[in-house]
């Protein structure tokens, strides 16, 4: 290539590079316009769901403002404050093992014990509330869930047998033997869950018991002794099971049974019990301030604690077997812990003179307080009926059962005293059941609808002597009158 030529070749380059950099540039311009109305269009659409989103909302806040007060003075209903949904109620894995001719092993756990979120008993049928209550903002009285504390760990005991005639002895982590419900099977209950009563049965502790038995299990009774801690209403710190000891005494505890009839083919089966538990609770503690920690079961002031129950069952035989009929009462008396009962009202209560305390520290001084309640239940079982031969096959299987229940599981301060008393509200269930026993026990659908009767408003109460506490002219307590009532369908299978 000659001079000239590459003077010209370079000329040339000269004149291209210009024109091939506005070119680049005018690409990536026309890209980023691109990206621009891509992103515009983005936004445009997450707009448009936002406004869908708030649309949709519209008719729920409706209908929130229509039901505001109701229930009550200034009591604004909440939506989706119902409780529908599944659950596993229970999931109960039992280990047994015959270590010796004399001595057998049980190790029990319900790994759906510590699932959390669970649904809680049906407002006011469980044990206990301690919440308070105003006539300006009235308030269910709400129960504790299921799964309150780690229960995984539920039996752990050892029993020793055959060695001392009629008697056997048992060791370990287990349900007390008080009451009747609330001991037995969950396995066999009558109704999907245990009475409120029940409920107070259906609790484990750390203990020994002695059992005797004799004329063909006619006669039996138990007596042991068992750490019993915290107190009976669980105040201070829930269930007395998986938890160490937290004071330097025990609870004695005793059950007997005598069934004056027992599978007669003419007159059926009738047993009659009767069963305690009492014990010192507390120690060296004086009087605490709410505010003030509790260490432990020795800090409580002392008391003694005590608990009793009697029921009756009977299932009859000849033309009207088949139908049984049930009942139970219960009774205790505890000290709750400082702080534990709330005493919330519209107004300040009244000067509590005489008594030495201020008011605003209420329920710091509480006197034990008792509390009792009772069930009775009935049902008719066709399959071990006279008509078990004759009915049709698909109405052998279904049992018809219906139970009415008390109890007083409603605790708050007392409007005139809060510091020391506590007034106690009883909660009535009506509830009928259907129950498909598909093989017993071992395989069965229950269905029961609960009918729940909140406690009355509650009359104010003087306290004390006249002068000296002064009379409540506050309001009276709300408990709101909503609907409570429940269905609840279980499917249980055991093996």
């Amino acid at each position: 290539m000659n001079l000239r030529n590459l003077v010209c070749a370079l000329a040339l380059m000269a004149m291209c590079v210009p024109a091939m950099v506005r070119g680049a540039d005018e690409d990536l311009r026309k890209e980023i316009d691109k990206l621009k109305k891509d992103l515009d269009a983005q936004k445009s659409e997450v707009e448009g769901l936002k406004k869908e989103k708030a649309a949709s909302k519209a008719p729920i806040a409706s209908a929130q403002a229509k039901v505001d007060n109701k229930y009550g003075p200034n009591a604004n209903v909440t939506t989706k404050t119902g409780n529908d949904s599944f659950t596993i109620r229970r999931a109960e894995l039992h280990f047994t093992m015959d270590i010796t001719e004399n001595v057998t092993g049980k190790i029990m756990i319900d790994p759906s014990r510590p699932l959390a979120g669970r649904p809680a008993f049906p407002t006011n049928v469980g044990l206990f509330s301690t919440g308070g209550v105003t006539a300006a903002a009235s308030a269910d009285v709400k129960s504790p869930a299921f799964n309150s504390g780690f229960k995984l760990f539920q039996d752990a005991f050892i029993n020793y047998h055959g060695v001392v005639p009629h008697h056997d002895f048992t060791v370990g982590q287990y349900k007390p033997y008080i009451g009747d419900e609330g001991i037995a099977s969950s396995a066999a209950l009558d109704f999907c869950e245990r009475s409120m009563l029940g409920q107070l049965g259906d609790k484990r502790d750390l203990g020994i018991t002695a059992h005797g038995t004799w004329w063909d299990d006619r006669f039996q009774y138990w007596l042991g002794g068992f750490d019993a801690t915290g107190d009976y209403f669980f105040s201070r710190g829930g269930d007395f099971q998986n938890r160490v000891d937290d004071n330097d005494a025990k609870d004695f505890a005793w059950r007997f049974i005598v069934r004056p009839l027992w599978k007669n083919e003419k007159w059926g089966s009738l047993e009659i019990g009767a069963s305690g538990e009492f014990g010192r609770h507390g120690e060296s503690g004086g009087v605490r301030g709410p505010n003030s920690p509790t260490l432990d079961g020795l800090d409580i002031q002392k008391n003694w604690a005590k608990k009793y129950g009697a029921w009756a069952s009977y299932r009859p035989g000849g033309p009207v077997k088949g139908w049984w009929l049930k009942g139970e009462w219960a009774w205790q008396e505890d000290r709750l812990a400082p702080g534990s009962v709330k005493a919330i009202t519209t107004a300040a209560p009244p000067a509590a003179t005489g008594n030495g305390f201020a008011t605003a520290t209420a329920y710091a001084f509480p006197n034990p307080v008792h509390a009792s309640g009772f069930y009775i239940s009935t049902g008719y079982k066709i399959s071990d009926s006279v008509f078990k031969d004759s009915a049709p096959g698909w109405l052998k299987n279904f049992e018809f059962a219906f139970r009415y229940e008390e109890f007083q599981n409603i605790l708050v301060a007392d409007l005139v005293d809060p510091n020391r008393h506590t007034d106690v509200f009883a909660t009535d269930v009506w509830t009928g059941g259907i129950n498909y026993y598909i093989k017993g026990n071992n395989a069965k659908i229950q269905i029961n609808y609960n009918v729940v009767d909140n406690p009355d408003a509650g009359a104010t109460v003087t306290r004390g002597k006249t002068g000296a506490l002064g009379t409540a002219t506050g309001p009276q307590r709300n408990f709101r009158a909503v609907n409570n009532n429940n269905l609840i369908v279980n499917f249980q299978v055991a093996w």
